[in-house]
């Protein structure tokens, strides 16, 4: 009697599990239908963004702020008596940044000032020499003139026995006396116009040549003192005070952060598409994604980065795995930006380039030629001004020294 009941309960309980079932079921029917849908959607709207707009672009990570890195370095030896700069100090072009000790150059520059003053003297004198020459060639030319007409009214004396044989004689020795005088001074006269023909006091060669020992000497004593060849900020300062230089050692580096750019390692399949002039947006992780940096693609490296690394992948010894190279990729920055928010050499950068604009070249087609310098500076040059200067000072107040004595004589 109670299995029939029973039988009877279960019987009438399995159409209220089946009505609660269904609605579950159609919930997450309706739930697989929304996911799957939004799926479709997100990835056809991924696909039309990327159709539209991020196949244009190429990113990279691997990248970094790049610059001049300046060496500064003695052109002569020495000790250094002063330093003028520090790391981190903002330096200007021409400033004064090592001292050496200049007793040695003034020694040698006072020497060589005397050498040229002197110098100077003597080749007046050489040209002074010229006319004197002349006037005794002249009083030689007067003294055979008069022995020849000694020795011919002796000649005709002879026949009327009014003088001697001898006396002839020695009237002819005296016409050959003053003939040889004669040639001698005509060849001292040819030897003085050899030193001094086609030519003036100030540039004679040997007046030149004590020039050039001038300017050496200036030039060296000039070298004692370092200037920065360029603005910029001083790091990696290895000189000391007292310390003794050779020409050459590198004593500290200067950094123009006006002139950065930036090495972008971008790999060898994301190039395909990468032209010279190309805009470019840039992140820096020292200032974060809230600072935007723009820029142009300059250049492509002609080779990749583990071909110029010290040691070269050897891939012709059998042990082969093919790995994806990197390029590096040279990126000007806007210099009003820069001078807004300065970089540091080797910082991070975030790299994205527009490769939709293909119409420059992937390498540069032609060589710069008769431009302008893209690096240079002119704070050596004073020094060889100054040089000249001086030495055109000497040679114009012992041109006048020595025309005052002759004057005076």
């Amino acid at each position: 009697m109670n299995a029939p009941s029973q039988q009877t309960q279960n019987t009438s309980t399995s159409p209220a599990t089946t009505v609660e079932a269904a609605p579950d079921s159609n919930k997450r029917r309706g739930l697989l239908i929304i996911v799957t849908t939004l799926l479709v959607l997100g990835i056809a709207a991924y696909g039309v963004w990327w159709t539209l707009v991020g196949s244009h672009y190429e990113h990279t990570d691997d990248a970094y702020a790049a610059g001049n890195v300046v060496q500064v370095t003695p052109q002569v030896a020495g000790t250094v008596v002063a330093i003028h700069a520090d790391d981190t100090d903002l330096v200007q072009a021409g400033k004064a940044l090592v001292d050496l000790d200049k007793t040695d150059a003034k020694v040698a520059l006072d020497q060589a000032e005397a050498q040229l003053a002197q110098t100077v003297r003597e080749v007046k004198v050489l040209f002074a020499n010229n006319a004197s020459l002349q006037a005794n060639i002249d009083v030689r030319s007067t003294d055979v003139e008069r022995a020849k007409s000694d020795l011919a009214r002796r000649q005709q004396l002879l026949s009327t026995g009014a003088i001697s044989s001898e006396e002839l004689e020695h009237a002819r020795n005296t016409l050959k006396t003053a003939e040889a005088a004669l040639i001698a001074a005509r060849e001292q006269l040819a030897s003085n116009h050899a030193l001094t023909e086609n030519t003036n006091v100030t540039q004679h060669p040997n007046v030149l040549r004590a020039a050039a020992k001038l300017r050496e000497a200036m030039l060296a004593y000039s070298r004692t003192s370092l200037p920065a060849p360029l603005t910029g900020y001083i790091a990696k300062r290895a000189v000391q005070v007292g310390q003794r230089i050779a020409p050459g050692t590198p004593l500290l580096s200067i950094v123009p952060l006006n002139s950065l750019w930036v090495d972008a390692n971008f790999k060898e399949v994301q190039l395909a598409h990468m032209r010279i002039g190309q805009d470019v947006v840039l992140h820096s992780d020292l200032y974060g994604s809230d600072v935007e940096f723009h820029g142009k693609v300059l250049g492509m490296s002609a080779g990749t980065g583990s071909a110029f690394s010290l040691l070269p992948a050897q891939n012709a010894s059998g042990n082969w795995i093919k790995v994806v190279q990197r390029v590096p990729v040279r990126i000007s920055l806007d210099p009003k930006e820069l001078a807004q928010h300065p970089l540091r050499i080797g910082v991070s950068m975030q790299v994205q380039v527009n490769i939709s604009q293909e119409q420059g070249a992937p390498i540069a087609s032609t060589p710069k030629v008769g431009e302008v310098p893209v690096y240079q500076t002119n704070v050596f040059e004073q020094a060889a001004k100054d040089a000249d200067a001086r030495i055109a000072q000497i040679i114009n107040a012992n041109l006048a020294t020595a025309a005052a004595s002759m004057k005076a004589k």
